[in-house]
């Protein structure tokens, strides 16, 4: 979720740089951003919008893994088939590997079956040229990711980046966002080194998260307590049934048993209170054949000595 979040945030945030990266030409300012549910049964694209200047639309799909049911060959077609049936324009369609990795996965770029032939492009980002990505700053997140063979050296090169930046929300949210993303490669105390967590915090991305993560939170939490509610009521209510079942049927033996016998003396009546639902059901048939107080000592006692 953090990494979905950080990065649908650059895409909506900086549409431009994102199409002159991946297209290599000067983009139009008026790019829609498209809804990622495509019909005709819902699923949803990591990241897309609509390029006008190109007449085409550009779907991203950020992947830290290749690992993907349906496999992401198969979910590249079908976000093509959708997409093509709803806007019926030029689509390009770029998966972007976050984290380094030598699966055959990261180096597939398409789907092939009899009759057909699909292919996509595909990014490990950890081969790119670092430069390119330096230079924007919507892409300096990314920038981190990029290849070097000091990576540290490029981890501050990209903080140096960042403190240049005037705009003071503008820097807190790619500071976020750097931050973020750079938990892919490095560990956490190098990135404090660079990056001061208080600018993250404050950051509309950090606090999107956070909110996500609470909504989500809530949400499971709700879910879990109504199960378990409703489990606990069940049980509760099931205990409390058959301890007031108990109850009636103690109260009705015992009515029967002063109308059979007469009052029955105390020490009798705690033997009674002892037994279970199940044995006052059976001394309910059993007292019917006593004619003394005799006889329900004797009953009692066969429990007694087992």
């Amino acid at each position: 979720m953090t990494y979905d979040s950080t990065l649908k945030y650059l895409v909506e945030q900086y549409p431009q740089a994102f199409t002159r990266w991946l297209f290599n030409q000067e983009p139009a300012e008026d790019i829609e951003i498209l809804n990622t549910e495509l019909s005709t049964e819902p699923i949803r694209a990591d990241a897309l919008f609509f390029v006008r200047v190109a007449d085409a639309i550009l779907h991203l799909e950020f992947q830290t893994l290749p690992q993907s049911e349906p496999p992401l060959p198969l979910r590249m077609l079908d976000y093509w088939v959708r997409l093509y049936r709803q806007y019926r324009c030029d689509i390009e369609q770029v998966i972007i590997f976050l984290k380094p990795s030598r699966l055959a996965g990261v180096f597939v770029n398409q789907f092939t079956e009899r009759n057909l032939s699909f292919r996509y492009r595909v990014i490990r980002i950890w081969e790119c040229d670092p430069q390119p990505l330096l230079t924007t700053p919507g892409l300096l997140p990314l920038a981190v990711l990029a290849q070097t063979e000091v990576p540290e050296t490029l981890l501050s090169q990209v903080a140096a980046r960042i403190d240049m930046i005037e705009d003071r929300q503008q820097q807190r949210n790619l500071s976020a966002c750097v931050q973020l993303l750079a938990g892919v490669k490095f560990d956490e105390q190098l990135i404090q080194a660079y990056f001061r967590e208080d600018m993250m915090q404050e950051s509309v991305v950090y606090q999107r998260i956070i909110r996500q993560g609470l909504e989500q939170g809530l949400e499971q939490g709700l879910e879990q307590g109504l199960k378990q509610g409703l489990k606990q009521g069940l049980e509760q209510g099931l205990g409390q049934g058959l301890e007031q079942g108990k109850r009636n049927e103690l109260n009705l033996i015992k009515r029967l048993l002063s109308r059979r016998l007469g009052e029955i003396n105390p020490q009798l009546q705690n033997q009674i209170e002892e037994l279970s639902f199940d044995q006052l059901e059976d001394l309910g048939e059993a007292l019917l054949d006593f004619e003394t107080e005799v006889d329900l000592t004797n009953w009692l006692n066969q429990f007694r000595d087992k």
